[in-house]
């Protein structure tokens, strides 16, 4: 009944939503003394009972600002305001002096227009254009009445939100800034692929490229020149109020060579694989030999000196041995997402594929209208991660619907969490994801000023990943990372719903920077990026599998293990048998096809044994953060994205740590180890802190019960531990996860500790420094 309620409230509180955008600003603005008036949210009386209402955004077409009286203004005179983000001409009402406040009314700006500020150019007059470039296209500005050079005008563009890219109004007094002097103007350029409009067909899909040239002698405005730029030949229009020798503008569309194209790659410097740009414009794995000190160290070679950059990856040679094989889910939907059933998964099928046969679409249609963001990518996935976080953070706030729009009230009791969430969150719809959500507890008289909804994320993700609740279960190697139950289908007729509402649930979390409980398994981290899976992955997932798998390359006749093309799971005590491969049963496994039983082994337990629960998990993450904006963050860093920094108490960390080989007798007095905390504790800010910790344990989780809980694969207490090996044998540090312990060498100076450990936090190459 709960379901049926709010299922029915949404739909019809979206039918009441008024498509809102408010009109251009008006050149003048009327005074009043006013307050502004309050709103009443439809469906937010805690009366209503259990789901989600969509509200619709506000009514009330004027908003109101305070604004101070200028020096030199008497009662009568007009002064500009920027108000609303609109530029305004505001009469001093009578009785008003210098430096008194006043309520000033301005009309809301179209929800489907962007404000843009823009100053007018030098020898520009009152009702004179002058031509201005908005995301990359040309928009011709009438400049307003009782404007002058100099002065900042305020123009409004239609915006794509959810829509194919429109073409820019020209509007009176709207337009952005160029960057440069204030006497230059901007010209579109013809032939050669000239400034394009949005629907140009020879627009470029990196977008356009500005360039700046004077006015050669004897040009007179409207007549046509001829100039070289960007390698090409083209005829630039003097624009009406430039003259000769004034700087103007124009821009061309980006063309890149199939060269240039293909060198445009994402180096994560982790797991030796890189994504490479196509002609297509999708990213494609490759398979590189990373000339890193890590591998150089492995090999016995001299490491780089501390000025020496890191090679470029080189192409792998071909025969990679089984440990260099990788797959990537591949997600693709059977119909287009208008056309999906809302909640369901159903119309997308997911499988693994070779790493090399994955592809990643560039393109994200409500942003930049729409053109590639490979050059963003790949030039800020090479940047720190706070770097990558802020660009992140700029692009989903493109993404993000205004609250003017409207906004999702999530009604939800307290006695009923994860129910009333889940068919809350699974009756939004898809285009609705994106609003701003406000949580209200039944019967309890907070108002959702951000700390409700904070308690709702980390209430209901704790219940969730709850192993009691049979939808997740323990790594088998770290009891702080959750991996998907494969039997979570007999415990709960619902469970894929709940997958579903998984994944919008974390991907809600990273659109509105909320912390949720839950650390995964590296495996799901890497599905949701997208990213290669190796048979190191299979550890966390099944450590015993893991370990037979890789013994058997060592055997001369692995005929004698009596082997076949089959597995045998226990579903909840009943014991099952699943070929691999049709009739896997009668076909034993032999030197010849090993290789083939390994490959066999990755897809089931990697993917094939859960796909519908990933499935489900992923098209829901999907629903709220598109793909390609994920690529530039690595497996460890959406880790930290979702569960937050961990506050990490340095003392119960030096405390609960267990020293071996030389480093045992002296412990943390030790030269070596006493390095080894000063640089942590004193250098490493808490990124890199999270960082060591996922390095050396798997996660950057620390128990509730502090580093003394520390549990191994064996759900034994095993603390951190930090043993000794020569640095003959690696110039790295080696971690060992499924022991909490991290084999530190035995270095002779503290910078040469803190160089290699912050390489290898950092790098993380698995194959290499991680057992």
């Amino acid at each position: 009944m709960g379901n049926e309620t709010s299922s029915s409230a949404y739909r019809e509180s979206r039918t009441r939503e008024t498509g809102g955008g408010g009109s251009s600003a008006t050149s003048t603005a009327a005074s009043s003394t006013g307050s502004t008036s309050s709103r009443a949210s439809q469906g937010s009386s805690s009366s209503a009972p259990p789901g989600a209402y969509s509200v619709p955004g506000s009514q009330r077409r004027q908003a109101q600002f305070y604004v101070t009286v200028p020096a030199g203004i008497r009662a009568g005179q007009e002064f500009p305001v920027i108000a609303n983000g609109q530029q305004l001409m505001v009469r001093c009402p009578p009785g008003i002096r210098p430096g008194e406040r006043i309520v000033v009314s301005a009309p809301r700006p179209n929800s489907n227009t962007q404000a843009y500020m823009a100053t007018v150019p030098h020898g520009v007059r009152s009702g004179e254009q002058f031509p201005v470039l908005v995301n990359n296209q040309q928009l011709m500005v009438t400049c307003p009445p009782g404007v002058r050079p100099g002065m900042q005008v305020r123009i409004m563009v239609p915006t794509n939100r959810g829509a194919s890219s429109q073409q820019p109004r020209n509007s009176t007094g709207r337009g952005p800034q160029p960057p440069g002097p204030s006497s230059s103007a901007s010209s579109g350029a013809s032939g050669g692929g000239g400034g394009g409009a949005g629907d140009d067909p020879s627009r470029s899909p990196f977008g356009s490229q500005m360039f700046e040239v004077n006015v050669p002698q004897g040009v007179r405005p409207g007549q046509a020149f001829a100039l070289i730029a960007n390698g090409q030949r083209v005829m630039v229009t003097c624009p009406s109020n430039a003259r000769q020798g004034m700087k103007i503008r124009f821009q061309l569309p980006i063309k890149l060579s199939s060269d240039e194209i293909q060198s445009i790659k994402l180096n994560y410097q982790k797991d030796g694989w890189i994504r490479s740009l196509s002609t297509d414009l999708t990213f494609h794995w490759v398979r590189s030999e990373t000339a890193t000190a890590a591998a150089a160290a492995v090999d016995g070679d001299k490491p780089p000196a501390d000025d020496e950059p890191p090679a470029d990856p080189q192409p792998a040679a071909e025969g990679w041995t089984f440990e260099k094989i990788a797959f990537v889910r591949d997600l693709k939907a059977l119909q287009p997402a208008a056309a999906q059933p809302k909640g369901t998964a159903a119309n997308f099928t997911i499988e693994l594929v070779p790493a090399q046969e994955a592809a990643l679409s560039t393109v994200v249609p409500a942003i930049n209208n729409g053109t590639s963001l490979a050059q963003e990518l790949s030039r800020y996935a090479a940047m720190p991660f706070q770097h990558k976080e802020a660009w992140f953070r700029q692009q989903i706030a493109k993404l993000q619907v205004p609250w003017e729009e409207g906004h999702i009230k999530i009604n939800i009791r307290r006695e009923n969490l994860l129910e009333d969430s889940m068919e809350a969150i699974e009756s939004i719809a898809h285009a609705d994801m994106r609003k701003i959500f406000r949580f209200e507890f039944i019967g309890e008289p907070g108002v959702d000023a951000g700390g409700v909804a904070r308690e709702w994320f980390q209430l209901v993700s704790d219940t969730l990943f709850n192993p009691d609740f049979a939808l997740w279960s323990y790594s088998s190697i770290n009891q702080m990372c959750m991996q998907i139950n494969p039997s979570s289908g007999i415990a709960n007729d619902e469970h894929l719903r709940y997958f579903h509402f998984t994944g919008r649930l974390l991907g809600k979390a990273l659109f509105d920077r909320q912390i949720v409980a839950g650390h995964l398994v590296r495996p799901l981290y890497k599905h949701i990026l997208g990213w290669p899976l190796t048979i190191e992955d299979l550890e966390q997932l099944d450590n015993d599998t893991y370990a037979n798998l890789c013994k058997l390359k060592d055997l001369d006749d692995v005929e004698v293990c009596c082997l076949d093309f089959t597995v045998t799971e226990d579903h909840w005590g009943t014991a099952q048998t699943i070929d691999l491969k049709p009739n896997g049963a009668n076909i034993p496994v032999t030197n010849d096809n090993v290789d083939e039983y390994i490959q066999l082994q990755m897809r089931y337990r990697l993917l094939d044994r859960v796909k519908d629960q990933v499935k489900a998990l992923l098209v829901g993450f999907y629903d709220v953060v598109p793909e390609a904006l994920l690529s530039v963050f690595d497996f460890q860093e959406l880790e930290l994205l979702l569960c937050g920094l961990p506050e990490i108490d340095m003392e119960d960390w030096k405390n609960n740590t267990d020293y071996s080989g030389d480093y045992e007798a002296k412990g943390a007095k030790h030269k070596v180890t006493r390095w080894f905390w000063e640089v942590v504790h004193d250098d490493f800010d808490e990124e890199h802190k999270a960082r060591l910790l996922q390095f050396v344990t798997g996660t950057s989780g620390v128990p509730a019960q502090g580093f003394r809980a520390l549990q191994g694969n064996d759900n034994n207490i095993r603390k951190f531990t930090i043993n000794s090996i020569p640095e003959t044998v690696s110039v790295f540090p080696k971690a060992h996860t499924c022991f909490n312990r991290i084999d530190l060498p035995l270095y002779d100076s503290k910078k040469k500790l803190k160089k290699f450990l912050t390489m290898a936090i950092q790098m993380e190459a698995t194959g290499f420094d991680i057992d």
